[in-house]
């Protein structure tokens, strides 16, 4: 029977199964919006915001308010990666350090670090130096504390292998600890992607610098729906372009 049922029901792939339900989310929307069960001053018909893609180019400069946003999440994120990676390995090497300091790294990293935006505006001024700050500073904790937990999840006789084999201990850093930890990194690595963005568009938002978050801001005091909701597409784009990019890095550091 089961081999049956499993015959009349082939397995759709996920990817698939995530754009069906998207779609079908959409056309549903679509249909209460156009039928007015949801008001169009609150939520623009997805057949709208995706032309807007197109349409609101013309009114304003969406790609480049694109590239802003995505270019200063990455310098955000290159820089989380080249502090978390060395601290994380410190603190899984140093015991005492870890005992002492990894309670502040989580109390930290439950404080609303995006109200300092106004401090880091008075330091750095009113440009793309606060966004990579500001993206930076709630990105980096939660990405080294899981490299700290990455590494000591590393088996010791992975480690105890390598060295019966003769390597060094940069080769077993890079060669053996890096791809073992490979799993809680790159979860710390799209964990900081989440509060990295976030954080960026947000000051983008209220501060009116920078690119998506601008624009969002700009369509929305214009009371143009449809291309607040235009905006928003290219910010989830921006997180999917993120995500796949990982998905990537991780599957080259850890191809098995």
């Amino acid at each position: 029977m089961n081999s049956a049922v499993k015959s009349r029901w082939p397995i759709v792939p996920p990817a698939l199964a995530g754009l069906l339900c998207l779609v079908s989310l959409l056309a549903l929307v679509e249909v209460a919006v156009r039928a007015d069960m949801i008001p169009r001053t609150v939520v623009a018909r997805p057949s709208d915001a995706i032309a807007g893609l197109i349409t609101l180019q013309n009114r304003v400069d969406l790609r480049d308010g694109f590239l802003i946003t995505f270019g200063m999440t990455a310098i955000a994120m290159v820089l989380e990666l080249l502090v978390a990676l060395p601290l994380g390995y410190f603190l899984f090497r140093r015991r005492d350090f870890a005992l002492a300091y990894s309670g502040w790294l989580t109390a930290l990293f439950a404080a609303p670090i995006f109200l300092l935006y106004p401090l880091f505006l008075v330091i750095f001024g009113r440009n793309e130096m606060t966004l990579i700050i500001m993206g930076f500073l709630p990105g980096v904790i939660p990405l080294i504390i899981q490299v700290q937990e990455g590494f000591r999840g590393v088996s010791s006789t992975l480690i105890n292998v390598g060295r019966s084999v003769g390597v060094t201990a940069w080769q077993s850093f890079w060669k053996i600890m890096i791809p073992a930890a490979a799993p809680n990194i790159f979860t710390g690595f799209r964990l900081a992607l989440i509060y990295t963005l976030i954080n960026i568009i947000a000051i983008e938002y209220l501060v009116d610098i920078g690119g998506l978050g601008r624009i969002v801001a700009d369509r929305y005091f214009r009371f143009d729906i449809s291309g607040t909701y235009t905006a928003i597409i290219a910010i989830a784009a921006i997180s999917m372009l993120f995500n796949w990019l990982i998905g990537r890095l991780e599957r080259w550091v850890r191809p098995t």
